[in-house]
């Protein structure tokens, strides 16, 4: 009852104002044209219906990326530095990477460092394929692996390089980050093209492009794109307090680079001078050094013996230029068009290139060139992956070379065990110690009671002979003796051992702590690679 009052007031109130239109409607002035009438007797035509606009979605800037990009699930295992003998620990790690050319995918060197055991997922398959690692460069962090399933590169797309993008361009960066199971795309801009530290090493430095992209765990080894090219590999970011939001890439020259030397079969690492530099910008000090007023070279205060340089430049050198690219006083040189840090210069070269200097010394100009190598003294001050452990223990005591994965698990406060490990290089400490063996632990026992305080020492010699190398000492506890006077760097007594009270205690030990090897004097590796046991064919080598 009530909807039909509703109706009959709505058809009256509707009445009522149609026949006040037609009342107030103006009367036409004779010879205009009627307008038709308004009323029930001629219906008006029915509106046009709305056009609802459809969204139109933009092209992908870079193409149907999943069909290139993989999900890569790496089992680790992480070795234990305060107890070597055992495997370690067992770790779980997503990253992401891309096919290249040549049934390849590219990936960071941390995204299967340690590994035991790789698998990899491509888009729209259920299935995980066992990888293998092919090669790693650690010092620059990239690795290619791949698939020795058929049918897993079928439909997938190999990318191709690019150059490096301008700043303030857009670029994007494509992984499998946390937060989902799926392809995740991240966008932003070129920030900054500058000389970095790779914290996968810990120790080198190469070229790197910060991004504004956000970049997460498992985005690791995924491409960054530009104009459907591969523009760099995201690889580390920081954030916390001070920095947030900061991401690198590796840019497209230390891939090359990469790729070019991994040709022949094996990784021959990055090259370097052997030396230390500082700017020249003071004139005075230029003045003193009897430089010209034109802002060019830079100070050389250190040259390792170890180093290519060694017989070539000599401390309080001055270079000016190399390769005929002149050398700023802020250490800079004109690279493609850019200007970058001088050691991109070597950078780009590998070992057994040669690299012509220009020196003043002595106010004279010498022009000399050396052959590159890399430098093994600073191998101590990085990171080692892939790699077991060397120790030796003997009477309960624990020897191992000094290196950053001994600070890092021992965390150690000696002063002098710092100084040695921070000024390696520096104060060429490897010319007499060419590994710095520490006793770094003590498995007590009735035979080694009170030697807590010599844990940390720095070994000199045993019984006379200097100790140079972890198997210099292995070597020393062979020889027969009465008793070992070990003697360590600094002042106090030395340490005293009997060898047959060793002898005696050394099931006991063993058993006690579990000690299955008493020794690991040669760098092992962790697991050899199926890839890796037979060096790849070079198909430009005749």
């Amino acid at each position: 009852m009530r909807r039909c009052r509703f109706l009959f007031c709505v058809l009256l109130l509707m009445a009522t104002h149609l026949g006040a239109q037609q009342q107030e409607m103006p009367s036409p002035s004779p010879g205009e044209p009627q307008p038709p009438p308004v009323g029930p007797s001629r219906p008006s035509a029915p509106p046009a219906p709305a056009v609802i606009p459809v969204p139109i979605t933009p092209p992908r800037p870079n193409g149907p990326v999943q069909k290139s990009l993989v999900r890569i699930t790496a089992t680790a295992v992480e070795p234990d530095y305060k107890a070597p003998w055992n495997a370690g620990v067992i770790a779980r790690g997503i990253g992401a990477g891309f096919v290249i050319d040549g049934s390849h995918i590219m990936t960071n060197a941390h995204v299967v460092s340690n590994s035991r055991y790789l698998t990899v997922e491509r888009d729209g398959d259920p299935n995980k394929y066992q990888a293998t690692v092919q090669f790693v460069a650690h010092d620059c962090d990239l690795a290619l692996i791949t698939v020795a399933s058929p049918n897993f590169f079928k439909n997938m797309t190999p990318l191709r390089f690019g150059a490096i993008p301008e700043l303030e361009s857009v670029v994007s960066a494509y992984g499998y980050p946390l937060g989902g199971e799926r392809m995740s795309v991240t966008t932003g801009i070129v920030s900054r093209i500058d000389f970095q530290l790779y914290t996968h090493s810990s120790v080198d430095s190469h070229l790197t492009i910060q991004i504004s992209a956000q970049i997460n765990p498992g985005n690791s080894g995924g491409p960054v794109m530009q104009n459907a090219r591969v523009v760099g590999v995201a690889f580390q970011g920081y954030s916390g307090d001070v920095a947030q939001g900061v991401a690198y890439m590796i840019p497209t020259p230390v891939i090359q680079r990469f790729l070019k030397d991994v040709k022949d079969g094996h990784y021959d690492k990055y090259v370097d001078l052997g030396l230390t530099y500082s700017k020249l910008q003071n004139p005075a000090q230029r003045h003193f050094l009897g430089l010209k007023d034109d802002d060019r070279g830079v100070l050389i205060p250190t040259v390792v013996a170890a180093g290519p340089c060694a017989k070539s430049v000599k401390s309080g050198d001055v270079l000016l230029s190399i390769d005929d690219h002149p050398i700023a006083s802020d250490a800079t040189v004109v690279l493609e068009g850019e200007r970058v840090e001088m050691p991109e210069v070597v950078e780009r070269k590998f070992k057994g290139d040669k690299v012509k200097l220009e020196i003043w010394r002595d106010k004279q100009n010498i022009t000399t060139s050396v052959e590159l190598d890399t430098v093994y003294p600073y191998l101590i001050q990085g990171h080692a992956y892939d790699v077991r452990p060397r120790y030796l223990v003997y009477g309960g005591l624990l020897f191992q070379p000094l290196n950053l994965e001994l600070i890092d698990a021992y965390q150690p406060s000696d002063l002098r065990l710092r100084h040695f490990f921070d000024f390696f290089v520096l104060e060429q400490i490897y010319l007499e110690h060419p590994e710095v063996i520490v006793l770094t632990n003590i498995l007590p026992d009735p035979i080694n009671t009170y030697l807590g305080a010599y844990r940390g020492g720095i070994v000199d010699d045993v019984n006379g002979k200097k100790i140079k190398t972890l198997a210099d000492l292995a070597k020393a506890f062979e020889e027969p003796a009465d008793r070992f006077v070990v003697n360590l760097i600094g002042d106090g007594p030395p340490l005293v051992l009997d060898p047959k009270q060793v002898e005696a205690a050394r099931e006991r030990i063993t058993t006690r702590y579990n000690v299955t090897k008493e020794q690991n004097l040669e760098e092992q590796p962790l697991a050899v690679p199926a890839a890796a046991q037979k060096p790849a064919e070079d198909p430009n080598k005749s």
